[in-house]
């Protein structure tokens, strides 16, 4: 299995992903990586990494250009030809690598994905699936931020898509999908949540009913669908809050020694409860919809986070997801 990595992409690009491909290649020595970037500042990162011996899994696709984090997604793509994202996908496209991760330009990646995959049949939109941890597992959130304006069409397909995500990679029998609004009662929303509610309820999914924000993080829904706006804002107030979280444990431990003490019984239940929120863990998002299998990663993702990122996407591809979406948005149009 064969996957590309945009070597470009990212805060700490790239030193921080040349370590994490070789960490990956590492622990399972079947890996192959293509590192898809400046080639000679590839090679120079892998030399000085030190790990002799894993050169062999490692090949490279020399892309000049670099796709900036704040460059305008599709100018950018039309521009930049040969950049790493694009590079990236085109690796994919010709049947080169099973998957490509990223954590560049969002939107470019995006771009470039629809653009050279186009999508999946019956999907009109891609969303980003977005892990949320809670008390009892994890929730998936869908779009987190791959489109801005949405049609209740989109959101539907939303829910096909994470239905699918949830039953394969989750183990969920049964996925519990939950439309996030203002208010739990069917009238309430703006009119894109209204006419979404009336076509998921007529659907054979599994349909619970509008969500509020304090039920993101419950236990009464598997999977949550918002337009990419939303979502994206659920998203960064949650990595906001719990940043916010963290600095108030911490302040409030260091007030006195008497706090310090009781800090250190309880230091393995803090670490353990930050690795359950902790992005690195879950390495990247897999972008949904398009015809292609595709990882964005945080974009200050480090080592760890683009090492579980390739393990992220060799699950997304064994487990066939790309199929079952399809088959499930074949069932669902035909029942209609």
């Amino acid at each position: 299995m064969k996957i590309a990595i945009d070597a470009m992409g990212g805060d700490h690009a790239p030193r921080a992903v040349v370590q994490g491909a070789l960490e990956a290649v590492e622990s399972r020595p079947e890996r192959e990586i293509v590192l898809v970037g400046r080639e000679q500042e590839l090679r120079d990162e892998v030399a000085r990494c030190g790990k002799p011996g894993l050169e062999r899994n490692i090949s490279y696709v020399h892309a000049p250009e670099v796709i900036e984090m704040g460059e305008n997604p599709i100018t950018s793509i039309r521009k930049k030809k040969r950049s790493s994202i694009a590079e990236a996908a085109n690796l994919v496209k010709r049947g080169d690598a099973v998957a490509m991760i990223s954590a560049g330009n969002t939107g470019a990646v995006v771009t470039a994905t629809k653009l050279k995959w186009r999508f999946l049949k019956g999907i009109d939109r891609p969303g980003i699936a977005t892990y949320l941890p809670t008390p009892w597992g994890v929730s998936v959130l869908i779009d987190a931020g791959a489109n801005i304006d949405c049609e209740p069409e989109h959101l539907l397909g939303f829910a096909i898509m994470g239905d699918a995500f949830a039953r394969l990679i989750q183990g969920k029998e049964n996925p519990k999908i939950g439309l996030l609004s203002i208010g739990s009662e069917r009238g309430k929303g703006d009119a894109l949540v209204k006419h979404t509610f009336t076509i998921l309820e007529d659907s054979t999914l599994n349909f619970i009913g509008n969500v509020e924000g304090r039920d993101v993080y419950g236990y009464k829904v598997d999977v949550i669908i918002c337009d990419g706006f939303v979502g994206n804002v659920v998203l960064k107030c949650t990595e906001g809050l719990a940043w916010a979280m963290m600095k108030m444990i911490k302040e409030e431990v260091c007030r006195n020694i008497w706090h310090r003490l009781g800090g250190l019984l309880l230091k393995g239940s803090f670490k353990r409860i930050a690795r359950r929120g902790d992005y690195t863990e879950y390495g990247g998002a897999p972008l949904l919809g398009v015809n292609g299998n595709c990882i964005i990663c945080h974009g200050s993702s480090n080592a760890k986070a683009i090492r579980n990122a390739i393990r992220v996407a060799e699950t997304f591809v064994n487990h066939k997801v790309n199929e079952a979406i399809v088959a499930k948005a074949s069932a669902i149009f035909d029942a209609q």
